[in-house]
């Protein structure tokens, strides 16, 4: 099983959301922890994965040899492309 761990910016960025958008956001991120590469695709021209949760996306760096996904930016779908 993966450990998840929130960059400073991701944390921010999910506090921000109504609470029924984070209480997904963290459901799916929950989900993700056994078998995260099932779930997220490559963020072309990225070493990043995006994980899609409704209108929301999470960018996200999985490293498989320690077995840790780091959140690094949480957004509605239209502004964390244009970053």
């Amino acid at each position: 099983m993966y450990d998840i761990i929130f960059y400073n910016k991701a944390k921010k960025q999910l506090k921000i959301l109504p609470e029924n958008i984070q209480e997904r956001v963290l459901n799916h991120l929950e989900r993700i922890r056994f078998r995260p590469f099932n779930f997220v695709k490559r963020k072309q021209g990225t070493p990043y994965y995006i994980l899609r949760i409704g209108t929301h996306r999470a960018i996200l760096d999985i490293q498989q040899n320690k077995l840790i996904i780091f959140i690094i930016e949480l957004g509605p779908r239209g502004k964390i492309y244009k970053r």
